[in-house]
């Protein structure tokens, strides 16, 4: 059982464990010894987005870094993707972002990547959750490593990003609305929609410790809806506190989510010759309009339990270049080993200027079929396997079956049942939603 890593690294409410300097630092020593390995000299890249107790956190796996041997780049704020390209360019050992993603500010966590920009393996996880509880093996006093911080390393990221274009693309007389969240890209991503000739209107790009995806971001889209329609844009992206993943508006105020831009790039890309493994990566909750999309278009959609780290490994395992989650995840494997928002963005802006259509009939690539979620928390015990609910579950699968799916599962994090259907029926639907959630209710009192 893990203690400490969930399906994104580690996180949690700051100053509580597991989110304590003291774990941090801990996290450092066990994470530098795990990657120890040949006699070249060890270098670890960190970053962080704009979360006050980013500092905190930071000096605390540094001091936890360079107490095992391993020097240490500090590039400041950054987006998690920008931190795995430089994990890798920089011929690191590892890469740590210090974020809790669409999380308050009151939250953070710690995710690592390894020299070869991609995230953790499970294996690789629970090997640094068993040097966790052991005593470190620190370094002697000549070998302690050092500190540095980078000044360049926004340049970087912003140059690689707009590589992933053809030359031949600029967003001349786009106009954009973005809202960074007060997040981590608040400074990279305004600067390479402009260089590529977008008239930005950037919102969200002051942070000051305690707003980062505070009414605005990927999670709380009204505030770019209503400028977008306000301003007159032909578009609004929104990221998250990290930037790995998006939510784009139409010029209507419409939301597209993670789902649709998946459909649009991966038929796109079909098109030009340029989509790998016949198909999309997708989670389990990715709706089934998406899947029957797909099917039209001769291609696949391949489902993965929820987590992006699990739609990469079905990525590269299938060699597939395109896969995401519905939430704004999007893998686009060609440029990127993680999600990364502005790179979806210029992608799928590559595509509204080449289609010279509105965003509004673009990027709405099919009707998702009606679909509910709900939770359901639970004290302790295990609610799922009671017969009552097992029955339950029999009974929703018969009524969907052929018209619809049905997910149960329990979450990794918290104490909670979610229970989701989608079918054609929004009634059926909503019906054996809250069949289940009975059920499993009245379990979890007994």
């Amino acid at each position: 059982m893990r203690k400490f890593f969930g399906t994104d690294g580690i996180r949690g409410l700051t100053n509580k464990v597991p989110m304590t300097a003291e774990v941090a630092m801990r996290v450092g020593m066990a994470a530098g010894a795990h990657f120890l390995r040949g006699g070249h000299k060890h270098r670890v890249v960190i970053g962080k987005d704009t979360r006050l107790s980013g500092y905190m956190l930071e000096n605390a796996l540094v001091a936890g870094f360079t107490s095992v041997g391993m020097d240490v780049v500090q590039v400041g704020p950054m987006p998690t993707p920008a931190v795995a390209m430089l994990t890798q360019s920089m011929r690191a050992d590892l890469g740590v972002m210090i974020s809790a993603s669409h999380n308050p500010f009151h939250d953070n966590g710690i995710k690592l990547f390894g020299p070869d920009g991609y995230k953790l393996s499970d294996a690789d996880e629970m090997q640094i959750e068993a040097l966790l509880e052991a005593a470190p093996a620190l370094a002697e006093p000549a070998h302690i490593g050092r500190a540095k911080r980078i000044e360049d390393a926004r340049g970087r990221y912003i140059h690689a990003v707009k590589q992933s274009l053809p030359g031949s693309v600029r967003l001349d007389g786009l106009k954009l609305v973005l809202d960074c969240a007060n997040g981590a890209a608040y400074n990279s991503a305004p600067t390479v929609f402009w260089e590529l000739g977008a008239d930005v209107i950037a919102i969200g790009v002051e942070p000051n410790g305690t707003n980062i995806n505070d009414r605005c971001g990927s999670t709380a889209p009204a505030l770019l809806q209503e400028t977008v329609v306000a301003s007159g844009a032909d578009i609004g992206v929104a990221l998250d506190g990290d930037a790995d993943r998006l939510i784009v508006v139409d010029e209507k105020g419409s939301i597209v989510d993670g789902d649709q831009i998946m459909a649009l790039i991966g038929a796109s890309w079909a098109r030009q010759g340029r989509l790998k493994g016949g198909g999309v990566v997708a989670t389990v909750m990715s709706n089934l309009g998406l899947e029957r999309f797909l099917e039209g278009e001769g291609l696949r959609l391949e489902r993965t339990k929820v987590g992006d780290r699990y739609v990469l490994e079905r990525m590269k395992a299938g060699g597939f270049n395109v896969g995401g989650e519905q939430s704004g995840h999007m893998i686009l494997s060609d440029h990127a080993t993680t999600g990364d928002g502005t790179l979806a963005a210029l992608q799928l802006l590559a595509e509204l200027v080449r289609a010279g259509r509105p965003a509004s009939e673009l990027l709405h690539q099919f009707d998702p079929v009606p679909q509910l979620l709900k939770n359901v928390r639970f004290a302790g015990g295990k609610p799922l396997d009671a017969p009552a609910v097992q029955a339950a579950i029999a009974v929703g699968e018969t009524m969907l079956d052929g018209r619809g799916r049905l997910l149960i599962r329990a979450s990794g994090t918290e104490p909670v049942i979610r229970v989701m259907a989608e079918g054609d029926d929004a009634g059926e639907v909503e019906q054996v939603v809250d069949m289940i959630c009975d059920a499993v209710r009245a379990a979890a009192a007994n």
